[in-house]
């Protein structure tokens, strides 16, 4: 295994780790017809070119912008252009204004296989088109606009102040489901449009969310919030309860969204300091870390359930990265000792275990003693985003 870095904290070793998992993508990443692959296996060779997802396609994009940023390569920049031009060519619906969620691409020609618009994927439409505009791709910004307002139009609820999950491709029938995690990640794009154009109406958008979801959604369930409701935003307990390990809505309580809500909280209080963002983003790390954290193998687990008994065990990449991100921020605000405590220590088990010191990235998914469970790197969906996103996150902290 490669050497404990002393600091994981520094300017070169966050940099040089961002730089280990591009070099994993970089060379199998490009689709000649535009766009990029999305399945990777462990050794960074593509296992599936024909499947797209819409949250690979945008994560890519934002990935992208952020390297440009860092690294000031056009290369970077190139791929945000051609990953932009790939959303508006095969996802993007012009009738409606939807998204194509599912995509089988053969030669640049593409078929859609799942034409349903989800707000969790409508959430990186715009983080994509925020961080693209951010570096210098003009006409994102109206792009941007323009699905913030079909997000309005269709998924905004206006009465409970947060976004409806899903509807079908022409916008006529909508799931009658509710779920916090559109909600969040909404609130993140919302964020980054912000910093990319400085318009209130996000930034103030984004604080609508974080308040309805922090504090009234999760007073529900007695100060963490969780994953599923029914169309009042009533907890629906029983929603995918034999099926936990749901990739997009599992049941239980989720640590790492606790924590992922807990980092959106801190990025608020950054332009709007208030002390409740505070207060409930340590409430949210605080109780949750202590119920997941696996004294025995180390890790977050990834759910537990009402009574605080772990219901997956399993450790997932975004889990650790998101929370060591949160600690950072926690740290940074509160100057409390134990968040520093928690960022090191989620990082040296994501070294230990997660990380692949072979041929870059982090292993997705472990089992709970730490096993991989396939040799699946990176299929759609994940991109990397959330570990090069926690790292560019705790380097804009350095800075």
């Amino acid at each position: 295994m490669s050497h404990t870095p002393d600091n994981f904290k520094s300017r070169e070793f966050l940099t040089q780790h961002i730089a280990d998992t591009l070099a994993f993508y970089e060379p199998n990443i490009d689709d000649e017809h535009g766009g990029f692959y999305q399945n990777f296996s462990d050794n960074g060779e593509v296992f599936d070119k024909q499947t797209r997802h819409l949250v690979s396609s945008t994560r890519f994009v934002f990935n992208y912008a952020r390297a440009y940023q860092t690294f000031n390569d056009e290369k970077y920049l190139n791929r945000v252009k051609s990953g932009i031009e790939f959303i508006r060519k095969h996802h993007f619906v012009e009738q409606t204004g939807g998204y194509n969620w599912l995509l089988s691409v053969e030669q640049g020609n593409a078929t859609v296989l799942d034409d349903t618009n989800h707000c969790y994927g409508f959430a990186f439409v715009i983080l994509a088109y925020s961080w693209a505009y951010r570096v210098g791709v003009t006409e994102a910004r109206e792009y941007l606009n323009d699905t913030f307002q079909t997000m309005e139009t269709h998924f905004w609820d206006a009465k409970a102040g947060l976004y409806k999950d899903q509807h079908n491709s022409d916008f006529t029938k909508c799931d009658p489901y509710r779920g916090q995690n559109a909600n969040m990640h909404t609130c993140e794009a919302l964020i980054a449009a912000y910093e990319a154009t400085q318009d209130e109406l996000f930034l103030n958008r984004a604080l609508t969310l974080a308040d309805n979801m922090v504090n009234r959604q999760a007073n529900l369930m007695g100060g963490l919030i969780w994953e599923h409701y029914d169309i009042n935003w009533q907890v629906d307990l029983e929603y995918n309860k034999d099926d936990p390990k749901n990739l997009f809505r599992p049941w239980g309580f989720q640590p790492g969204h606790q924590t992922e809500w807990s980092k959106l909280l801190m990025f608020l209080n950054k332009h709007k300091p208030q002390t409740w963002l505070v207060e409930r983003a340590q409430a949210l790390f605080d109780n949750s870390i202590d119920v997941a954290w696996d004294k025995q193998h180390g890790g977050i687990c990834y759910g537990f359930a009402p009574d605080k008994s772990i219901c997956d065990d399993d450790k997932y990449f975004w889990v650790q990265a998101e929370t060591l991100c949160c600690a950072a921020y926690l740290y940074e605000t509160t100057g409390d000792e134990k968040y520093q405590q928690w960022y090191d220590k989620i990082w040296q088990y994501s070294w230990q275990h997660l990380v692949d010191h072979q041929y870059g990235a982090w292993f997705r998914i472990l089992t709970v003693d730490n096993k991989k469970i396939d040799t699946m790197k990176s299929p759609i969906g994940k991109t990397d985003y959330h570990t090069m996103g926690a790292s560019f996150d705790v380097l804009a902290l350095l800075k």
